[in-house]
């Protein structure tokens, strides 16, 4: 599977945007999709990931702010990103978790190539 990203740029403190990951293929349940950030120096973390059935998970720095979702007939995850502040700053990695044979005995990992958001004050 490949994941293309793509929406990253640049925003003033305050202002949105939206990220964009498409799959090259259709991704079967069980699945978790989402982002995930690096910012300069520091450790890739979690952004934010919704499995397929819904089920959304959020860095608490985020909470409030940015709003991960899914349109599971195009195979594609969004993050919609609000209140951007500089410390959002990063480059942000979509990702998927596939469980194989419809369950997580097996699962496989995919990033995507990683679009750089820029968020000035």
């Amino acid at each position: 599977v490949q994941l293309q990203a793509s929406g990253g740029g640049w925003a003033q403190f305050g202002g949105s945007l939206r990220l964009s990951c498409a799959a090259s293929r259709r991704i079967l349940p069980p699945n978790i999709m989402g982002w995930y950030r690096q910012a300069p120096g520091k450790q890739r973390e979690l952004v934010a990931i919704m499995a397929h059935a819904g089920t959304t998970t959020y860095a608490d720095s985020v909470k409030g702010r940015f709003t991960v979702s899914r349109d599971n007939a195009k195979n594609t995850v969004y993050l919609q990103m609000n209140s951007l502040k500089p410390e959002d700053t990063a480059v942000y990695y979509c990702k998927a978790d596939l469980g194989l044979n419809g369950d997580w005995n097996k699962v496989e990992h995919y990033w995507g190539q990683g679009t750089l958001v820029t968020v000035s004050s």
